[in-house]
């Protein structure tokens, strides 16, 4: 379970703004929870507090009963690359790296015996689509299959909590809506074994398959209401 617990955020400096405050959440094995917001009202920030990268001013996130910002900095790296997997809306895809190597990093990173690690690598890219491809290099696949190998890495160590930041902004239609399928899938499949996603995202389209859709604002999350005005 992922708890926000009124968490404040600001920046600025001397001239402080408040991105947000009094912010809660309750994220449940199982469950896919997409927020909605303008741009730049802070939903990046919002991952990168989960994930322990930025740290709130006030409030707590608690993943699994543990207190994210209660670790020192090699907790929170250890908490990261076992607990959780992120796909970007720029993929991060290593270039130097080909397709299998690429997906079998956070394995490696985890201490995963090398064979163990080649039969989940090859699992992840059959489940994605890229059967065949892990030879190739990044320069050679097109942004819908990229982003494929986002998420063949993000899961391929079977993260607790998987975090999605515009996930289909580079994605033409079709690939956007395939990418997003098969992030719902793998979430409810898992969520047996403990897994959830949060996806932030300015679009409506790509937040309709989540379970809840909130919005974030200054003041907090509160239900989406789609005669809201629509995020720019």
């Amino acid at each position: 379970m992922l708890v926000l617990d009124a968490v404040v955020k600001t920046v600025g400096g001397a001239q402080a703004r408040t991105v947000f405050r009094g912010l809660g959440l309750e994220l449940r094995a199982g469950e896919y929870v997409a927020v909605m917001g303008e741009s730049g009202v802070g939903k990046s920030t919002l991952l990168n507090l989960i994930a322990g990268l930025d740290r709130p001013d006030e409030g707590r996130i608690v993943l699994d009963g543990q207190d994210v910002h209660a670790l020192d900095d090699d907790g929170a790296t250890r908490l990261r690359r076992r607990a959780m997997g992120f796909v970007f809306q720029a993929f991060h895809v290593l270039p130097q790296l080909d397709v299998a190597a690429n997906v079998e990093l956070p394995l490696l990173l985890n201490g995963i015996d090398r064979r163990e690690a080649r039969g989940r690598v090859q699992a992840a890219l059959d489940e994605v689509g890229l059967d065949g491809r892990g030879a190739s290099l990044p320069r050679e696949l097109s942004g819908g299959e990229l982003q494929r190998v986002a998420i063949a890495r993000a899961l391929v160590h079977r993260p607790r909590l998987i975090l999605a930041d515009e996930p289909t902004g580079n994605l033409d239609q079709d690939s956007a809506a395939q990418i997003l399928a098969l992030l719902r899938r793998r979430i409810k499949e898992d969520g047996a074994a403990g897994t959830m996603g949060l996806l932030v995202t300015h679009s409506a389209a790509a937040a309709a398959g989540a379970d809840r859709v909130l919005r974030l604002t200054a003041q907090g999350l509160a239900p989406h209401d789609p005669a809201d005005r629509p995020p720019v």
